[in-house]
């Protein structure tokens, strides 16, 4: 009887799934999620607007309508085209495929987005990570060194980086563009509702650089719907290895009635800022709590121990991420989402059942 021993791949089999924790009951701060829901008479015309969603039928496998809006509220340069993904996820996947020559790789600096290496692994692309410094800034030199050595095909910049909240210098990023003359920069602005800064703007400006983005953060996490802005030379390719539907009608549908509606979620960005803000000096009064500077919408926090941290909050039913085993310069750390005003009191309450 053959099994899946016999036919997966032996490095799947190895493999663990991308861990996601059932949340119910709990206040949920490990996933940088937007806590606020939509206001009641706007979430009531999106129900309308969604029930005439025809869902007997295929969505459109490039909703023009949708791109032109995603152009004009984003602000997506001229000379740019969007090409839209399952969430930052799929798109992540697309840029791999599309991108793997035998013996080619993938430069990122660590720690970063775990999606980045997983997914050049499932390519079959090797993946070269380089540490950042122990304050989480670039280690420009070393990521020039290793881009003149392994030649990448993909380097993939966080702005900012996930699980650190930073915002790598615009300088030594430039540095590293230059370099990386062979090879696809891709600048995930993943956060970018919370950084208010961007290298959209900038996108059609280089012949070697794309821009993806989501609006999970913004929001809409459960819609999952993702965006590469580039030139269309790179998205044309990209576009060839993309699922015929693979954004649905409804999350067409929410996305492009939502986005007539961007000030309301950008509002929602703007307390977000504000909460963090609070919660990074409310945190950082805590004996042996060292807080990070972040530019998303979470704050990295080193303590004594961030196991016992970790436990203890699940008892008192709140949950946070514990990253301190995915890479050396993360020990002891901790990632926070900011949440709502009451959210974050009751973390605070919790922290204080260890920091103290």
């Amino acid at each position: 009887m053959t099994t899946p021993q016999d036919i997966i791949r032996r490095d799947v089999l190895a493999m663990t799934s991308y861990p996601v924790p059932d949340a119910t009951g709990y206040i949920k701060l490990d996933a940088m999620e937007n806590p606020f829901l939509l206001p009641p008479a706007l979430a009531a015309k999106l129900g309308e607007h969604l029930a005439a969603v025809a869902l007997n039928r295929y969505p459109a496998p490039r909703p023009e309508a949708l791109i032109d809006k995603i152009k004009r509220v984003m602000g997506v340069p001229a000379g740019c085209d969007v090409l839209l993904g399952n969430g930052s996820d799929e798109i992540i996947a697309m840029v791999s495929i599309a991108c793997a020559q035998p013996g080619a790789k993938v430069l990122a600096p660590m720690p970063g987005f775990v999606m980045y290496q997983m997914s050049a692994k499932l390519a079959n692309l090797e993946f070269v990570g380089v540490p950042l410094n122990a304050d989480f800034t670039l280690d420009t030199e070393a990521m020039l060194a290793a881009i003149a050595e392994h030649q990448p095909a993909i380097v993939y910049l966080a702005y900012p980086n996930n699980p650190t909240g930073t915002m790598f210098d615009d300088a030594d990023m430039e540095r590293i563009i230059a370099a990386a003359n062979k090879s696809l920069v891709v600048i995930d602005e993943a956060y970018q509702p919370f950084a208010q800064q961007s290298w959209l703007p900038r996108a059609g400006a280089y012949d070697n650089v794309v821009v993806m983005r989501t609006v999970s953060k913004l929001g809409l996490a459960g819609i999952r719907l993702g965006y590469l802005v580039g030139k269309a030379a790179w998205l044309t390719e990209f576009d060839k290895v993309r699922p015929p539907y693979n954004t649905n009608v409804l999350t067409q549908a929410a996305a492009d009635f939502l986005l007539d509606h961007i000030e309301v979620l950008d509002a929602q960005a703007a307390l977000l800022r504000e909460e963090r803000t609070k919660l990074a000096q409310a945190v950082a009064a805590l004996p042996g709590a060292e807080v990070f500077p972040s530019a998303g919408n979470f704050l990295l926090v080193r303590v004594p121990d961030a196991s016992v941290l970790f436990e203890t909050l699940l008892t008192a039913r709140v949950l946070i991420k514990n990253v301190s085993k995915m890479h050396p310069l993360l020990a002891n750390c901790v990632r926070l989402t900011v949440g709502s005003a009451e959210e974050n009191a009751q973390l605070i309450a919790a922290l204080k059942l260890v920091l103290h």
